[in-house]
C-alpha cells in the first residue's frame, strides 16, 4: 500500500518529525509512503499543485496537513470525491475525512499561558508572537492564551506580532515588539521555532524576558536545558505521524478507525526536559494499542 504525506513545509522540526513517524509506521507494517511540501513554506498555491499531481498517481491514502484550511477545502473535496481517503492531521478542516489526529490546541494554549503566569507570580507585561491566521492551530492556541490571561487582571497583553510559524520571521516579530515596548516581561510564542527566534532577538538587544513555546522540538529543550526557555508544550510529531500512518493503512483493510484522535500534550520544563533530548530515529514507535483505547 501506498501513503502520501503533506505538510505545510520542510523546515518546521516538528513537521520533519511527523513525516519520519509516516515513513517509520507505513515500512514497520510493509506499507511505502512519500512526502509532500510546498518549496516556498506554507504556500497554498504550490500545495495545491502537488496534490493534484499526487492525486494523478492514485495512491491508496493521503495524509494531509493544509497550508490554508480555507484556500485547500475544494482541491481536497475534488480528491476525495475520487475515491481516495484522506486522514487529516495537525490542522482541522473540513470535508469528509477518515480520521483527524492532532491535539487540544486550545487547552495546549491554555495550559502554557498558565506556565507563564506562573512565573511571572500572576502579573507582568507580556507580548505574544503568533502564527498565520490561516493556520487553525495557530487560532486555538491563540485563544487558549487570551483565555488564561483574561482571568488574571495583572497580566497586560501589550501586543501581539506575526512570525509566520518559522524563526527569522519570529525574529523580525520580536525587533518589531522590542522597538514598540521598553518592557516586557513574558514573550508567548505559538510554535518553537518562532520561540528561539525571539531568543535570538533579545540576545541582539541585550535585553531579557521569560519566553515559552510549543511542539517540544529536540532544539527547544536544548535551550530549557540551558535556562534560555522557560517552557514549551508536549506536540509529539513523530507520535502523530506514527498514528496517522496507523489510521490509513487499518482503514484501507478495513479496520476500524476513531473519527477523532487527540494525544496528550504536556508541559516540558526544566523539570521533565530530558525525555525531549532523545533523536527521533531513537524513540520508539506506538503501538496502536497506546493510541487509541478500545
Amino acid at each position: 500500500m501506498r501513503l502520501a504525506a503533506f505538510t505545510k513545509n520542510g523546515v518546521n522540526p516538528n513537521y520533519q518529525a511527523f513525516l519520519r513517524g509516516v515513513e517509520r509506521a507505513a515500512a514497520q507494517d510493509g506499507a511505502t509512503a512519500t512526502r509532500h511540501f510546498p518549496a516556498t513554506p506554507d504556500d497554498p498555491a504550490q500545495q495545491v499543485a502537488l496534490l493534484e499531481a499526487v492525486v494523478a498517481q492514485r495512491p491508496d491514502a493521503i495524509i494531509f496537513a493544509p497550508a490554508d484550511d480555507a484556500l485547500l477545502e475544494a482541491p481536497v473535496a475534488r480528491a476525495i470525491a475520487q475515491g481516495i481517503p484522506f486522514i487529516g492531521f495537525v490542522n482541522r478542516m473540513a470535508g469528509d475525512f477518515v480520521t483527524f489526529i492532532g491535539a487540544d490546541d486550545v487547552a495546549m494554549g491554555r495550559t502554557i499561558a498558565a506556565v507563564m503566569v506562573d512565573a511571572l507570580g500572576g502579573g507582568g507585561d507580556i507580548v505574544l508572537v503568533e502564527g498565520p491566521d490561516s493556520a487553525p492551530t495557530s487560532r486555538d492556541r491563540g485563544r487558549g492564551f487570551r483565555e488564561t490571561f483574561a482571568r488574571h487582571p495583572s497580566i497586560r497583553v501589550l501586543g501581539s506580532a506575526p512570525g509566520r510559524y518559522l524563526r527569522e520571521p519570529g525574529r523580525a516579530a520580536m525587533e518589531t515588539l522590542l522597538a514598540r515596548h521598553p518592557r516586557i516581561d513574558g514573550v508567548v510564542c505559538t510554535n518553537d521555532l518562532m520561540a528561539l527566534g525571539a531568543l535570538d532577538a533579545l540576545q541582539a538587544a541585550g535585553r531579557t524576558a521569560l519566553v515559552v513555546g510549543n511542539n517540544g522540538t529536540i532544539e527547544a529543550a536544548e535551550q530549557i536545558a540551558a535556562g534560555r526557555l522557560l517552557a514549551s508544550m508536549d506536540y509529539d510529531g513523530q507520535r502523530m505521524g506514527a498514528a496517522a500512518a496507523m489510521a490509513a493503512l487499518r482503514h484501507l483493510r478495513g479496520e476500524p478507525v476513531p473519527r477523532e484522535i487527540l494525544l496528550p500534550a504536556i508541559p516540558i520544563t526544566r523539570a521533565n526536559h530530558a525525555a525531549w533530548l532523545v533523536p527521533i530515529e531513537d524513540r520508539p514507535l506506538p503501538r496502536w494499542a497506546d493510541i487509541v483505547r478500545e
